[in-house]
């Protein structure tokens, strides 16, 4: 198998610019916060410009962020690992974050299943992962793929940085296969209206979530250990 040049990687990387919108880091938080988790340290895998930093760093004692580009707005304060996340070994030690994150990152990237595991490795022993990533199963989505033949973040247009399209059912799959527990499947609640630049009123949104959501989160815990 052909493996990507590093520069190749790098501008897929750009082409991101290495920004997740406020939908997901919203998402990412009414996560966290419903579940009480706090701890020593999160890992945001992908990081891109750091934007989870600001929102977690009271929660956390410390932020790794890991992307194979370091862009110019990366917090100073935070910690920073470069990894070509498609053939690299993460740099850090084993089971040493009580959260693994990767906002619109798995998309990006040509096994999906091997990326899990790489997370699953570096949480602690009942530590949290979250996967976010568009969701396929979107109106939107859909619709585009009737049209177009291909799902709306999977356009020409995104090719190559988008290179894996995962369905819901797919990421359970994925983290069942890596012996997570307590798995849901989570939404963003924000989706545009076909045609426009509008969004969906946010109630109708709650109650037809992955219809209506363009991105889609799952979040799920390590076995622990005791």
């Amino acid at each position: 198998m052909k493996v990507a040049s590093i520069a190749a990687v790098e501008d897929r990387a750009r082409q991101s610019r290495g920004i997740s919108n406020d939908a997901v880091l919203e998402a990412v938080m009414r996560a966290l916060s419903e579940r009480e988790i706090r701890g020593d340290c999160i890992v945001d895998v992908g990081c891109g410009e750091g934007n989870l930093h600001r929102l977690v760093r009271s929660r956390f004692g410390r932020y790794v962020g890991i992307d194979v580009v370091r862009y110019a707005d990366f917090p100073s304060v935070a910690e920073f690992c470069i990894l070509n996340l498609d053939t690299g070994r993460i740099p850090l030690p084993e089971g040493s974050a009580d959260v693994v994150a990767a906002l619109e990152v798995i998309e990006h990237l040509e096994n999906p299943r091997e990326f899990m595991r790489k997370l699953v490795r570096l949480a602690k022993p009942g530590g949290w992962i979250i996967v976010t990533t568009p969701n396929q199963l979107s109106l939107l989505s859909l619709l585009t793929l009737a049209v177009r033949h291909r799902f709306q973040a999977f356009q020409d247009v995104h090719y190559p940085a988008h290179l894996t399209a995962l369905l819901e059912v797919d990421l359970r799959r994925i983290a069942t296969e890596c012996h997570l527990t307590e798995i849901e499947i989570e939404y963003t609640l924000i989706g545009r209206i076909p045609l426009t630049d509008a969004h969906y009123p946010r109630f109708l949104a709650r109650w037809f979530p992955c219809m209506l959501s363009e991105n889609v989160l799952l979040i799920g815990r390590t076995m622990d250990d005791k």
